[in-house]
């Protein structure tokens, strides 16, 4: 396969699942705001600044304190903004539209009705209601082109490209949420924190009923926060996302043994297992969730270096 369209698939998978994660994030957040926050000891810091910071954007100029309605359109419908869900859906329907050779009719249909979607779901995101009808729409659609994906995509290596751009997404924007709700002081990560923000955490990914089957005891930010990082076994937890890319990597290589994203991924499984085997000695969940994104950075720039390089000194030469 060209490394121009590997990457275009990968990065496909990256924007649909990055516009998901931010919808959800917002939901998370705006959980916890109609609840009422209840700032103590734990030091939790799930707001509408820390999602702003961790996301990498910026409030508006002169505000100390974005609002909800400020950070919720900056978020979402904000296309100036890279990070907003309207312009991750923009790119990926403009690589889907470079890569329509490779996949499905119906993926293109549902990416691109997707993208058309979004003008009427946004309509009222920031009023009285607030982003409950957009959050759905973006997370029923994503879980629709998913789907098709799925049923309607050859197991080849383009689809191998577009799932390990979703799953490595994934496991980022996870463990970003994380660390935002996480406490970071010494000490602090075995606070029992507030049941209000750990159901946000879980409700954000969609984890509630799946940690209620799991985890036998009432959720608490470290808990949430160990179920969503160690738990292979539920979808959206970071090692079945890492997992999943490991295999999708693997399926994509001719030669994955001598792979080195493939190599680094199986080393981070082998660890996160270890870490999970041994909660009492792993150390701090904070200082976990930072070494294990610091991680996924490298795989990152490993992945470009093994797979795309060759796209990117064309397009210099372009």
């Amino acid at each position: 396969m060209l490394a121009r369209i590997a990457h275009e698939l990968f990065w496909l998978g990256r924007n649909v699942s990055r516009a998901e994660h931010t919808a959800r994030m917002i939901d998370g957040v705006f959980q916890v705001d109609i609840q009422g926050r209840q700032d103590g000891p734990a030091g939790v810091t799930l707001s509408w600044e820390a999602v702003l910071a961790i996301m990498g954007s910026t409030a508006a100029e002169g505000a100390l304190r974005p609002s909800r309605s400020e950070t919720v359109a900056l978020l979402s419908t904000d296309p100036s903004n890279a990070n907003s869900v309207v312009a991750s859906l923009a790119r990926a329907r403009e690589e889907a539209r470079t890569v329509r050779d490779v996949i499905s009719t119906e993926m293109w249909e549902a990416i691109n009705s997707f993208h058309l979607g979004l003008a009427d779901a946004a309509i009222g995101v920031t009023g009285y209601g607030g982003p409950y009808s957009f959050v759905s729409y973006v997370k029923s659609r994503s879980a629709l082109f998913w789907g098709v994906a799925s049923r309607t995509m050859l197991r080849d290596e383009a689809y191998a490209f577009l799932d390990a751009g979703g799953r490595f997404e994934s496991a980022d924007m996870v463990l970003r949420m994380l660390r935002v709700a996480v406490p970071y002081a010494d000490g602090e990560d075995h606070d029992p924190g507030h049941e209000g923000e750990a159901l946000a955490v879980l409700h954000a990914v969609g984890g509630l009923h799946a940690y209620r089957r799991a985890v036998r005891y009432a959720p608490t930010l470290p808990l949430v926060g160990r179920f969503l990082l160690y738990d292979s076994a539920y979808p959206a937890s970071v090692a079945f996302a890492v997992d999943g890319l490991r295999a999708a990597l693997t399926n994509a290589d001719a030669q994955p043994q001598s792979s080195p994203p493939v190599l680094r991924l199986g080393r981070l499984i082998a660890d996160l297992e270890l870490q999970r085997r041994t909660l009492d000695g792993a150390g701090p969940l904070a200082q976990t969730l930072e070494q294990v994104q610091d991680e996924l950075e490298h795989i990152d720039r490993d992945i470009g270096d093994r797979y795309f390089a060759i796209a990117g000194l064309t397009a210099i030469h372009l």
